[in-house]
C-alpha cells in the first residue's frame, strides 16, 4: 500500500518533470518564432504586440446640491447622506 508521503514525493517529482518539459517547449517555440521573424524580416513592432492603454478622462467635480446654512456643510446628493441631514427634509436644504 502506498503512503501519503510516497504520493507527495511522486507529485513533487512529476511537478519537476512537468516544469522541465514546459521550459523545453517554450524554448523551442521561441526558436521557431525567431526563425520565422528572421525569415520574413519582422520585428516585435510588426507583430502588433504593443498593448493599448485605456485612457480615461478625469471626472469633473459634482456640483453641491445641499447646504446647511447654519454650519456651512454641503453635500452633493451622491453617496450616503451626511449626519447633519439625518431625520430632516432634504428639500429644506436644497440649493436654489
Amino acid at each position: 500500500m502506498t503512503t501519503y508521503q510516497e504520493y507527495k514525493a511522486k507529485i513533487a517529482e512529476l511537478e519537476n518533470l512537468a516544469e522541465s518539459a514546459r521550459k523545453n517547449e517554450v524554448t523551442q517555440a521561441k526558436e521557431k518564432v525567431f526563425a520565422i521573424m528572421r525569415e520574413y524580416g519582422l520585428t516585435v513592432a510588426d507583430l502588433g504586440g504593443v498593448a493599448k492603454v485605456k485612457t480615461s478622462k478625469p471626472r469633473a467635480p459634482v456640483p453641491t446640491k445641499y447646504r446647511d446654512d447654519a454650519t456651512g456643510e454641503t453635500w452633493t446628493g451622491r453617496g450616503r447622506a451626511p449626519k447633519w441631514l439625518e431625520g430632516k427634509n432634504k428639500d429644506d436644504y436644497l440649493i436654489k
